[in-house]
């Protein structure tokens, strides 16, 4: 018998609040990326990893900023591959945000056009990175401030996002719960990218809320005692 969805549970998982920090997750394009926007009591924000694929996508965006009277500071992705850099453009535009990457992954993403046709995505226009992040690096909006890891492995150009404050960390495709990030695309490597979940996230707390690329979250304690790739 199929499980009911109860809409109320699935609407609540799409909203985090933690202390000050407010997340809100979409799940954008035919691959349901996790398309974040993150905000402060100050209204600054962030968007990571904006998948939208279509002028619906696009409005409910749109919509969600404009009612929460958002300044958008940066367009972040997290990594280069086409359903999670698809709104680029958009949001750029639309929200006059700087565009910010690891340069690393530079030479996947001047090919999005290309492998957005493949994937049967529709034809955007895909500007060119107006900062690059370096490990290590410190990230400000509003209140906040993230730390930039670099972890390839799933693909060159891989970053996930710490929050020390609220612990939280964003992290791409590179962890899932239960799972990790595939490898065998273009520039992926399985030994690179469980050194990177070892030295970069396995040392964060047991408490700290994982925010993957893809479906739901998990905390990095469950990982450590569950995901079989660990």
């Amino acid at each position: 018998m199929k499980k009911k969805i109860n809409l109320k549970e699935y609407f609540d998982a799409m909203k985090i609040k933690i202390n000050d920090l407010n997340i809100r997750i979409f799940h954008f394009n035919m691959i349901q990326v996790n398309t974040l926007v993150c905000y402060d009591e100050t209204r600054s924000g962030v968007i990571v990893d904006p998948g939208m694929s279509s002028a619906e996508e696009q409005q409910m965006l749109l919509n969600f900023i404009t009612k929460e009277n958002i300044d958008v500071k940066f367009v972040i992705n997290t990594h280069p591959h086409i359903d999670h850099v698809l709104g680029n453009d958009f949001c750029v535009k639309e929200f006059n945000a700087p565009l910010v990457m690891h340069e690393a992954g530079l030479p996947i993403y001047k090919n999005a056009a290309s492998h957005a046709i493949s994937f049967g995505f529709p034809v955007f226009h895909y500007p060119k990175p107006d900062l690059f992040l370096s490990d290590g690096e410190a990230l400000h909006f509003g209140n906040q401030i993230w730390k930039v890891l670099y972890t390839p492995g799933h693909v060159d150009g891989s970053i996930c996002l710490y929050d020390e404050k609220n612990k939280l960390v964003i992290v791409g495709d590179v962890l899932f719960a239960g799972s990790i990030g595939r490898t065998d695309l273009p520039t992926g490597n399985f030994h690179q990218l469980i050194q990177s979940i070892k030295e970069k996230l396995l040392t964060l707390e047991d408490e700290t809320l994982v925010i993957p690329g893809h479906a739901e979250t998990t905390t990095m304690g469950k990982e450590k005692m569950y995901n079989p790739y660990l």
